[in-house]
């Protein structure tokens, strides 16, 4: 069976993994990322590759397929430009082709994590599909009609850079105020708790450190009945519903599936996000998108980003 290797690089770590043409993973390595700095970053990267690549043994693997945060040249695999990470024009694809001496194919990560869902997870046999990545920052993708749309530059589906709260809203890294990603992402809920503590002097939340509060944090406090924790929460299930109703008027899918590390809240994000959703979709008739969590978890990306390898580009088509 024909297998490729999939990267996954994400806002804190890197996974390579040997995939088959089922999507089954058979080796993997990851390592945590603590400096994003190209010259850290790149040797990370190849360090995993060349990890699964001795797992493996299997000589036949020739393709590398990477999926990277930011805006990707789609032809030489350059990073051209990459907020959460600061880069600016890295020539990701060509050093690792100069590493592993393999064709690597570089896309976007959030695109990837797409194709990986609409082809083994929630969005197979979907011919309309939106793929969310709530993390670090917030990343997506549309299948319109079984084509996945990658736009003029490779930028299509950027859901995370439409501003929901451009007079009031939080500053988002690529500079503007209010973005989707600044309002929804897991970085979006610790804002949120962060900016309502003085309110909530009492709260469990307040014993932890503000550079240890993380996403998980606070919403298990709002699921313990926490008040600061539900203030939170509340914050941002109404501003994911904002972001998820534009979503809806953008593109009108059948199926919106909500993958990353804040989706793992499930059934509790869902219950509170899918009737808010409901009351701020206007233009399209109401009840006919199915909102879900992703099938494939952390491994979409990794999953997806062989496909594309195996496949010679981001396509849903097989060669």
């Amino acid at each position: 069976m024909a297998k490729t290797i999939g990267v996954d690089l994400g806002g804190s770590h890197v996974l390579a993994a040997v995939v088959d043409e089922d999507g089954k993973i058979h080796h993997r390595s990851e390592f945590d990322i603590t400096d994003r700095a190209p010259d850290v970053v790149i040797p990370l990267i190849a360090k995993a590759i060349d990890d699964v690549l001795a797992s493996s043994k299997d000589k036949a693997i020739d393709a590398v397929g990477v999926g990277a945060p930011g805006n990707v040249d789609l032809v030489t695999g350059a990073v051209r430009y990459s907020p959460n990470f600061g880069w600016h024009d890295v020539p990701l694809g060509a050093r690792l082709r100069g590493h592993c001496g393999k064709n690597v194919i570089v896309g976007n990560d959030a695109r990837c994590a797409v194709l990986g869902e609409h082809t083994f997870g929630t969005g197979r046999g979907t011919a309309n599909f939106v793929l969310l990545t709530l993390g670090t920052g917030i990343g997506g993708g549309i299948v319109a009609e079984n084509t996945l749309l990658l736009g003029n530059a490779g930028g299509a589906g950027e859901f995370g850079h439409s501003q929901i709260r451009a007079t009031d809203g939080f500053v988002c890294s690529c500079g503007k105020t209010g973005c989707f990603e600044a309002q929804a992402s897991g970085t979006g809920l610790v804002r949120h708790a962060l900016a309502l503590a003085p309110s909530f002097p009492r709260s469990e939340l307040s014993n932890v450190k503000p550079e240890k509060l993380g996403s998980r944090e606070i919403r298990k406090a709002a699921e313990a009945g926490d008040a600061h924790g539900l203030a939170a929460w509340t914050r941002f299930i109404d501003d994911l519903a904002r972001g998820l109703a534009n979503v809806i008027a953008f593109s009108n899918p059948q199926t919106i599936a909500l993958g990353g590390g804040v989706a793992s809240a499930g059934d509790f994000m869902l219950a509170a996000v899918r009737p808010r959703v409901e009351e701020l979709t206007t233009m399209v008739p109401r009840g006919q998108t199915s909102i879900v969590t992703a099938a494939l978890g952390n491994d979409a990306g990794a999953i997806g980003a062989a496909t594309m390898a195996r496949r010679g580009g981001l396509t849903t088509k097989d060669r």
